[in-house]
């Protein structure tokens, strides 16, 4: 056998590796998708054996490219190549695939697993989220890269399946790179022509390759997934285009090799034993389960490489650091989340009394200021800017002729955007901002997920965030939003009483580097209330105080205000009360119960105010409370008109308060 067999021998031998461990922990399991791994494998080993920069002993290395699983149910594809190139995935957490404690669950969980550049598995959010990592890879290669050191030099690669293209997401994700010119972006299709439910032809019939020229995407076809060669030579030809995003079909079998091949059945369900055997003899695998060749094991073993190119690139920077001593330290922070520890005194602050200000006009005045000492500091709005006031001023805008600019302009994508935050984020460097108004955050709800699932600090400035909002009526005006939201683990949602708290949720949302922030801002200005920082950081905090209190009002946002004029009616009437702004739920919660009843105390009435749905505000003010909030949807009219129509109105919450005593 010559040079050239033997090596196509062990690669032959590699790709069916990963199919055979693939189809053996979906049948251990009982559960999983063997019908990708079989089809894609060949894709996998080209882009992780020829392709892919990455130290496995160092996940976190930031010259590494980035590789994202779209379709996140073939994980054992991404987990068996972790295992063969040298992560820490061992071969006992294949065999636990998707059980309690494993490293391999069922769909793959950045954070939980080294090795994985993102949460996956929610069709279509992958993909996008690659988009937000090739954005981050251009801004910070224009901001910092300088002649003969490429710091920032790194390919995004994505496999997708049919589903992923069909989600709508996929078309505001695609249109937005195309748009960017994101030359570094590689999506591969796994192009198998079937789906869940049945073949895609009964689901489909657009020009896919139509639509991402269309995009301006450079498409790509390879005829055959099996061929290793023309699957590099497709990848190599996307690389050579550095001005479009590249889509690369690779038309592949579902389930290859097993009785299913072809069809559903391939897709979401074990083989069953005398199909895993059928299987393996039609690969021409004679091994027992879970084995991996000798010669596959050191074929495939990265460690060597992967630390020769760490080297080479931490011997770049290091001269880079050298020769450029202030960005090097810039570009460390950045990658390190690292914030200035002047934040605080960097706030704006506002002064009580005068006139009133809008809590989405505060934010706008806190993102430049913070903008000019945090240089990661950057995002943008879905086409409303002018409105989120989400503007970074002198900070250009990003794009294909200013890769450098802070200020993106996402259109009316949502869903897009918000995932394209999370990309960002993932990346590493950028501290991403979105923007829309809060009735919209149904659109990007479940990319807002996936940020407090992956743990990243995107902030979403979410304004007009209640009937306040006035003539634009009822489908514009928030809701149920700020309980959804709410109800999302690990994320944060702020609203902030007045301009100072505002201030305040913008440092926190900055501190908190391990989930996402929902910033709920005013249209119509509130007044100033006395800036209390550390008030704010504990969730909920006493604004007014009386000896003997007999109620305790407690709001949020717009609403503060309307307690502090309601407590001001109730002592006319010989009734004591104190005022509570509780602007972050979760942060409150998290309060020791002495600083909770301190606030909140025990065996005293409440009535919580917040022109929103109801149902948070029970947590607070128990059974024998009151919430005066909202119940239908709104109507329009003038903000005034409204809150006084809905209810939020001093003789209304008098009223209340009378009921409750």
């Amino acid at each position: 056998m010559t040079a050239t067999q033997q090596q196509q021998s062990v690669e032959q031998l590699s790709v069916n590796t990963i199919r055979t461990l693939a189809i053996d922990a979906v049948q251990q399991a009982n559960s999983g998708h063997p019908g990708a791994p079989l089809g894609a494998a060949p894709m996998g080993y080209v882009v992780w054996q020829r392709f892919l920069r990455f130290n496995p002993k160092n996940p976190d290395w930031a010259g590494r490219d980035r590789f994202v699983l779209s379709a996140g149910h073939a994980s054992m594809l991404i987990y068996s190549l972790l295992h063969l190139t040298g992560y820490d995935m061992p071969l006992d957490d294949l065999k636990r695939f998707r059980q309690w404690g494993s490293k391999t669950p069922g769909h793959p969980e950045f954070f939980h697993t080294k090795g994985l550049d993102a949460t996956t598995g929610p069709l279509g959010q992958g993909a996008a989220m690659s988009v937000g990592m090739a954005m981050a890879e251009a801004h910070l290669a224009a901001r910092y890269n300088r002649e003969g050191f490429a710091v920032f030099d790194n390919d995004v690669y994505s496999i997708l399946g049919d589903g992923d293209l069909q989600e709508g997401i996929n078309h505001e994700s695609a249109a937005l790179a195309g748009h960017l010119r994101l030359g570094r972006l590689i999506w591969l299709h796994d192009d198998n022509e079937v789906q869940l439910d049945t073949a895609t032809s009964q689901a489909e019939s657009d020009d896919v390759a139509a639509r991402y020229r269309a995009y301006g995407w450079q498409v790509l076809r390879v005829a055959d997934g099996n061929n290793l060669d023309e699957i590099e030579a497709a990848i190599r030809e996307a690389k050579a285009d550095t001005g479009r995003p590249s889509l690369i079909q690779v038309r592949t079998t579902i389930g290859f090799g097993s009785p299913r091949a072809g069809t559903s059945k391939a897709h979401g369900e074990p083989l069953g034993a005398d199909g895993v055997a059928s299987t393996k003899a039609a690969l021409g695998w004679d091994y027992p389960p879970f084995t991996v060749p000798d010669e596959v094991r050191a074929h495939m073993d990265a460690t060597e490489r992967g630390a020769k190119l760490e080297a080479e690139w931490q011997a770049m920077f290091d001269a880079y650091a050298t020769q450029y001593p202030d960005l090097a330290a810039e570009v460390m922070a950045l990658l390190k989340r690292e914030l200035p520890g002047n934040l605080e005194s960097a706030l704006p602050t506002f002064e009580p009394g005068g006139k009133g200000v809008a809590t989405r006009n505060a934010s706008g005045e806190v993102i430049n200021a913070l903008a000019r000492v945090v240089p990661g500091l950057m995002g943008g709005s879905a086409d409303l800017s002018g409105s989120t006031k989400t503007t970074i001023k002198d900070g250009g805008t990003f794009g294909a002729e200013n890769y450098a600019g802070r200020n993106v302009y996402f259109g009316v994508r949502e869903f897009g955007m918000a995932a394209a935050g999370n990309g960002l984020a993932l990346y590493g460097g950028p501290r991403p901002l979105v923007g829309t108004f809060l009735v919209f955050a149904d659109y990007l709800k479940p990319a807002f997920r996936l940020s407090a699932i992956q743990m990243q600090p995107v902030t979403y400035v979410l304004t007009h965030d209640s009937i306040g909002l006035g003539e634009d009526g009822p489908t514009h005006q928030p809701i149920e939003q700020l309980a959804m939201l709410r109800a999302v683990p690990n994320a944060r949602v702020i609203r902030p009483a007045d301009a100072n708290e505002t201030a305040a949720a913008w440092l926190l949302a900055l501190e908190h580097g391990t989930g996402p922030t929902a910033l709920a801002l005013s249209r119509q200005d509130l007044p100033v209330m006395p800036r209390n920082v550390e008030g704010v950081r504990k969730g909920a905090y006493v604004v007014r105080d009386v000896e003997g209190a007999q109620v305790i009002l407690v709001a949020s946002g717009s609403e503060v205000s309307l307690a502090m004029d309601t407590a001001e009616a109730l002592s006319g009437e010989g009734i004591a009360a104190r005022v509570v702004s509780m602007p972050c739920m979760e942060l409150f919660r998290e309060q020791d119960r002495s600083y909770r009843d301190s606030v909140l105390t025990p065996g005293v009435r409440r009535v919580a105010i917040e022109a929103a749905s109801k149902q948070p505000w029970y947590e607070w003010v128990g059974h024998d409370g009151a919430v005066v909030g909202m119940e239908t949807f709104g109507a329009s009219a003038p903000a005034a008109v409204l809150f006084e129509k809905f209810g939020f109105s001093v003789e209304n919450v008098v009223r209340v308060v009378k009921e409750v005593l």
